[in-house]
């Protein structure tokens, strides 16, 4: 039977319902879909799709994010492609809608990352699955302290240039909800910027992501010898990046985060 629902760019999307066929261009939506309990749905994912790690094993791999292997999508015949404004190439994506039905998620807060979640449910018949997860997502929102210090903060994702997560995306929204004030605020997407210029910004913490970039131990050295008044941290990209059910465990982890900060680190 035919359906046709919107996705988050306001397109109809006409696909047979349920999906038994379907790709996902995007790691946070394939664990997604993983958690929703589509083992058996899910034919093909990215080599970036790294949970749940038996995947890699047993789904087709149909290139990156940015670099899809179109034929191989073709060829496994998708009743349904799952992919992502941000993450997903757009010349590749229309050339996908050609053979394929295609849903699009654009997320940039944590509610628009629940109503994605929801969607989502929809469209594979996993309604009431991510109704419950939605329901848990949000309630680990709620009861995050209203009445945290704002601290100066930057998120660097990138080194050689340096880049950073500026207001329009995902990351902010996570900063913001946990009072560490973007000082990115002012630029959009991942500005490039100098450790100079960011010290000029005067910022009290900076934290180092483990992605894109696999920043260690050895980049706090680094970033210290330019910014010496600042804070420097390595904080788990996943749990500040991911918007599917990651987000289960997220709240959680930079709730303990800032906890920490508060209680040992000396921002005032």
């Amino acid at each position: 039977m035919g359906r046709i629902v919107y996705d988050q760019l306001n397109r109809p999307v006409e696909f047979k319902f349920p999906p038994c066929r379907i790709i996902s261009l995007v790691p946070s939506q394939t664990e997604l879909l993983h958690d929703l309990g589509l083992e058996e749905e899910v034919l093909g994912i990215t080599r970036f799709c790294i949970h749940p790690i038996h995947w890699q094993e047993t789904k087709s791999i149909i290139g990156g994010t940015r670099k899809l292997n179109l034929e191989k999508i073709r060829a496994l015949n998708p009743e349904l492609v799952i992919g992502n404004k941000e993450e997903n190439d757009r010349i590749q994506v229309e050339m996908l809608m050609k053979f394929s039905p295609v849903w699009i998620s654009d997320v940039r807060t944590v509610e628009e990352a629940s109503q994605m979640i929801e969607k989502v449910g929809l469209i594979t018949g996993k309604f009431v699955e991510a109704a419950k997860m939605t329901s848990r997502i949000r309630a680990s929102v709620s009861s995050v302290p209203e009445k945290l210090t704002n601290i100066p903060s930057a998120y660097l994702i990138w080194r050689k240039p340096w880049m950073a997560a500026g207001r329009d995306t995902f990351i902010h929204n996570m900063m913001s909800l946990f009072g560490l004030q973007n000082i990115m605020d002012d630029q959009i997407r991942y500005p490039q910027i100098t450790l100079e210029a960011l010290k000029e910004k005067k910022p009290r913490l900076i934290l180092l992501s483990s992605e894109p970039y696999p920043f260690r131990e050895k980049h706090i050295n680094e970033v210290r010898r330019v910014l010496t008044d600042a804070e420097i941290v390595l904080v788990d990209g996943e749990m500040f990046s991911w918007y599917g059910s990651h987000l289960l465990h997220a709240i959680q982890y930079i709730q303990d985060l800032r906890s920490y900060w508060d209680k040992n680190i000396p921002f005032t």
